[in-house]
């Protein structure tokens, strides 16, 4: 059954890799549930319970690519959180970063479905859609911010969904993305996720950096042009150097901030790029742009395919994005 695995002590502890004289963000971050069972429903996890923590930002883990499988991709993206999360954890605590800022709440554990069709997949993907959106929408109802590791870009629409519901209106999102993922209602996959958003009215303004021109089709295309509530730049223009300093401007103080590992060059996942953004080009976004974010989302990153690639890598990375997001809004 699917679950929500809230982390002990115990669970922290161990991926800490202790040395005499450092102190390690995984000594410093706060857990939620601290003794006893470690599986729970989704209805343990309270509004009240979380505002009690004194951290601001709150660490969620979605290990699992059946919705990019959905979408006829590559699994291997639900091996990302647990090296990610040891990266992260293992972190001096100094005086830039104290991980007193955050609380590691768990991550979801989802089961293969039974039916591994694409349509099989495609329901399941909709199943998980209402696992996660309710935690989310107690965390931010809680006055917290949720930081998302996934897993597959398919989780953004109840991300998105969690987020508008405790917020009580749709909100704005900015994706760092090769691709828009605004592909038809077909069922859920990883490829239209905001798709979904935006005909349900959880999502407000949808801002797309970094689209490639070579990846995006002629329908949704014509989206972009013809629909007020998109707005895009295309990495391809900005490698001729095209103005694009005003694309933020307007973007709400309830944005969601999405950012697909898939457009950043060789970093390892289903669609993997070699002309992409390079790593400190996001890095620098997250850390200069000035503007305050509901949640962060990092999704469709792997450390190791199904097709035998693999990467040490990966997990280092999303350990920078995360503790970049947390210095820059904290």
């Amino acid at each position: 059954m699917d679950s929500l695995k809230i982390y002990s002590q115990s669970d922290i502890n161990h991926l800490i890799i202790h040395r005499d004289g450092e102190t390690k963000l995984g000594e410093r971050v706060e857990i939620y549930h601290p003794s006893g069972e470690n599986i729970l429903s989704t209805a343990a996890i309270s509004m009240k319970g979380l505002a009690k923590s004194k951290a601001k930002f709150v660490l969620l883990g979605i290990p699992e690519d059946i919705g990019i499988r959905a979408n006829a991709g590559i699994a291997g993206a639900s091996t990302t959180w647990g090296p990610a999360l040891m990266a992260f954890l293992n972190i001096q605590s100094n005086r830039f970063l104290s991980g007193e800022e955050l609380l590691v709440l768990g991550h979801l554990e989802i089961d293969e479905p039974e039916d591994s069709s694409i349509e099989g997949l495609k329901n399941k993907v909709a199943e998980i859609d209402d696992l996660i959106y309710p935690i989310i929408q107690k965390i931010v109802q809680a006055g917290k911010i949720p930081i998302v590791i996934g897993g597959g870009h398919n989780n953004a629409y109840p991300i998105i969904k969690g987020t508008s519901l405790a917020k009580n209106q749709a909100i704005d999102v900015l994706n760092i993305d090769a691709h828009a993922d605004l592909r038809k209602q077909e069922g859920r996959h990883s490829g239209n996720g905001f798709t979904y958003a935006l005909k349900e009215d959880y999502l407000a303004n949808y801002l797309m950096y970094g689209l490639h021109q070579n990846y995006n089709n002629e329908e949704i295309l014509n989206q972009i042009e013809t629909n007020p509530k998109l707005k895009a730049v295309f990495f391809d223009d900005i490698l001729k150097g095209v103005d694009n300093k005003d694309f933020l401007n307007g973007m709400s103080s309830f944005a969601g901030l999405e950012i697909d590992l898939d457009c950043i060059q060789n970093v390892l996942s289903s669609a993997e790029t070699p002309s992409g953004f390079a790593v400190n080009d996001i890095r620098k976004l997250i850390l200069t742009n000035g503007k305050e974010f509901s949640y962060l989302h990092i999704s469709e990153g792997a450390t190791r395919m199904l097709d035998g690639r693999v990467s040490k890598l990966t997990s280092k990375l999303i350990a920078y994005l995360i503790s970049d997001f947390i210095k820059a809004q904290a």
